[in-house]
């Protein structure tokens, strides 16, 4: 309309109108469920009973020591039961041993009568033993070293020395063979009581009957003498 007219400049004596505020996006009053649930701390739970090498490996440690434990307490029982036999059997072939060797130094004929019925019962004592001691678990031919020696009776040989060297052997050798025998029959009944094999038990009664006349008679020559 009017070309030339030059653009109209705001008056600045006029109020100018205020510009409006770009309005802020709206927040939302709740945030959504499953991003709390993102942004919360995961705990992490260990699955019970969970074992590892090094928890495996203890208790596998832990069960060999224990079946250690078990097989040297089942031996140690073991033991101490056939530990009557052992030394019933020592002590039986290391009486056997002296009755022998002490024949030769008897004067008295009725001393030497006698010990030969001894002689002759530890042999067959000593032989017939070897079948009930191994139903029960006992070789006789491989008996505890320690056994053996504590039953080798080397201080009653040596009183048995002295007795000869000072001419009162058969005086001696009746009252020594007199506990000896009292101290097997002593074992023989205490191994009948305590042991539970059939074999067993009939041996060591009929070991202790066929015994005591001997041991009875060597008691009375010991107190006439």
């Amino acid at each position: 309309m009017f070309p030339n007219q030059p653009p109209q400049t705001p008056n600045p004596f006029q109020p100018q109108e205020p510009t409006p505020a770009p309005s802020a996006a709206p927040v939302p009053s709740t945030a959504p469920a499953d991003y709390l649930s993102q942004i919360a701390p995961q705990t992490q739970t260990k699955a019970p009973f969970t074992f590892g090498i090094k928890q495996i490996l203890i208790i596998s440690a832990i069960l060999i020591v224990l079946v250690i434990i078990l097989v040297q307490v089942v031996g140690a029982v073991a033991n101490s039961s056939k530990r009557p036999l052992q030394q019933l059997s020592a002590r039986l072939t290391t009486t056997e041993k002296i009755a022998t060797e002490s024949q030769a130094n008897l004067k008295s004929s009725t001393l030497r009568s006698l010990n030969s019925n001894l002689k002759l019962y530890l042999a067959n004592t000593n032989r017939d033993i070897g079948a009930p001691l191994l139903a029960a678990g006992v070789d006789s031919t491989k008996l505890s070293a320690a056994i053996v020696a504590a039953e080798s009776a080397t201080d009653l040989q040596g009183r048995l020395v002295d007795a000869r060297l000072n001419a009162v052997f058969d005086r001696t050798y009746a009252r020594e063979m007199t506990y000896q025998l009292g101290t097997i029959m002593t074992l023989l009944s205490e191994t009948y009581n305590a042991s539970s094999s059939a074999s067993v038990r009939e041996f060591l009664k009929s070991a202790y009957d066929n015994l005591k006349p001997t041991q009875e008679s060597f008691a009375n020559f010991s107190t006439t003498e």
